[in-house]
């Protein structure tokens, strides 16, 4: 009997030090409130009171709004951004493919135009001219000349300068 005494008194003590703890911490959360509120009508007071600096202070704190618009975001990477610019546009089947799996079949010069044809790896031709996007690393038809293609590609080099790469293409005999 003694022994359920002894357990619903230390139960009951423990209520009331628990009870009493939420009590503590709600009145400290209101003394902390009502100090922010009397910090908040002293400033107030001294603004009326006519200090333009302090008044200056308040209001352009609690009025300015961020806004980004046309602004670049300082934490998105440089590189995802020019990967989204590549995404935008869709690939034609030249940008496929490798330089390497197209060969060079025939040029053709004229007054007016240079053109060329390239074929794939299927034997597929295709014709280009000068400005024709070709290859898996941005590259386009530099020049046509009577003898061989020349693509230039771009390329980022160690620094982050832009860099151009030419190869040349020549027709198989």
């Amino acid at each position: 009997m003694a022994r359920l005494q002894n357990k619903y008194l230390i139960g009951l003590l423990l209520q009331v030090l628990i009870i009493l703890t939420v009590v503590a911490v709600g009145m400290a959360a209101q003394e902390e409130a009502a100090g922010k509120a009397k910090e908040s009508v002293n400033l107030a007071a001294s603004t009326e009171a006519g200090t333009e600096a302090g008044a200056a202070a308040v209001t352009g704190a609690n009025n300015y709004i961020y806004d980004p618009t046309g602004k670049t975001d300082p934490f998105k990477s440089f590189i995802a951004t020019r990967e989204e610019k590549e995404k935008e546009r869709a690939k034609t089947y030249l940008e496929t493919l490798e330089l390497s799996q197209l060969n060079v079949v025939v040029i053709v010069i004229s007054p007016k135009n240079k053109w060329a044809m390239v074929q794939d790896s299927k034997g597929v031709g295709h014709v280009i001219k000068e400005g024709t996007l070709i290859g898996t690393n941005n590259g386009f038809v530099y020049k046509i000349t009577q003898g061989e293609v020349i693509v230039r590609e771009e390329y980022k080099d160690f620094r982050g300068q832009t860099q151009y790469r030419e190869i040349s293409k020549v027709p198989q005999s």
